[in-house]
């Protein structure tokens, strides 16, 4: 055997080799991503109460269109009904988008854990006062009632501080998942803190204005941040999913990249749009 085929065969010995090591490498990277995103029991969890949330909202849309009363104010059906999809929505789609998070297993189950747990004060709170026939927010009418809303501002904080956890992992660390994928979530993210944030300013204003005034002048002094809060709480929903589902087209990564991008885009503007009428509104 001459040099010459000496050093092509072991030049195809060390190419099969380095395919070798490479596929075992992937197939154990592969693995390692199938475990992540493998439903873990808290995540089941957060779906089945998140559409327990989802079905007693609807529940209450039906409750209203039998018992009748006001759409809007303070003491309304519309208040359960819409927490209860809203929270239920925002459950499912958080427990989804974390696993594309690079966070601790055991961090994420505990932090999910608190959010369910959270979810299902502040909508049980909301709906325990709507059947009262009472106001479930700036009520300090009874020890009661005012228990009952130092429960949803004590939620309402730990939403913040869970959430905000989240958003800060999917900045210190670029999340995972398909083209777009990390930019849908960052923007969800950051979007609803605004949400979250529009939230807590308007609890702490109108508990100022229900000392100095009256619990209906405290409920209309925040009409103007409720577009704004309204808008920014799901993009942490749509945004991911337009990723998702422009997986399901041919387009090429950068395309959908361009897609979700210009989503992003559009979705901020309309969150800028949302603060904007808010400031002139006041």
């Amino acid at each position: 055997m001459t040099s010459a085929d000496l050093r092509h065969r072991l030049r195809h010995r060390l190419r099969d080799q380095l395919r070798q090591q490479l596929g075992d490498q992937l197939d154990q990277h592969q693995h390692r991503l199938e475990e992540r995103r493998r439903p873990r029991a808290v995540e089941r969890l957060c779906y089945v109460t998140g559409a327990v949330l989802i079905a007693a909202g609807l529940f209450h849309l039906g409750v209203f269109f039998v018992d009748g009363g006001p759409w809007t104010g303070p003491v309304s059906w519309r208040k359960p009904f819409t927490f209860g999809v809203s929270f239920g929505l925002t459950l499912i789609a958080v427990a989804w988008v974390t696993s594309y998070l690079r966070i601790g297993a055991r961090a994420r189950s505990v932090l999910l854990g608190l959010f369910a747990a959270d979810c299902v004060l502040e909508v049980g709170g909301i709906t325990l006062q709507a059947w009262r026939g009472v106001p479930s927010h700036f009520n300090r009418e009874t020890p009661f009632d005012s228990a009952v809303a130092t429960a949803l501002a004590v939620g309402g904080v730990l939403l913040v501080v869970v959430l905000s956890t989240f958003a800060i992992a999917s900045f210190r660390h670029r999340p995972e998942g398909p083209a777009g994928m990390p930019l849908a979530l960052r923007t969800g993210f950051a979007v609803l803190l605004v949400g979250l944030l529009s939230g807590a300013a308007m609890i702490a204003y109108g508990v100022v204005v229900t000392r100095t005034d009256s619990q209906e002048a405290a409920y209309h002094s925040t009409e103007a941040l409720k577009p704004l809060h309204g808008v920014a709480l799901h993009a942490v929903l749509i945004l991911p999913a337009l990723a998702q589902l422009l997986t399901l087209t041919s387009w090429p990564a950068d395309t959908r990249r361009k897609l979700v991008s210009s989503a992003s885009a559009a979705y901020l503007t309309a969150v800028v749009g949302a603060g904007v009428w808010a400031v002139i509104q006041r």
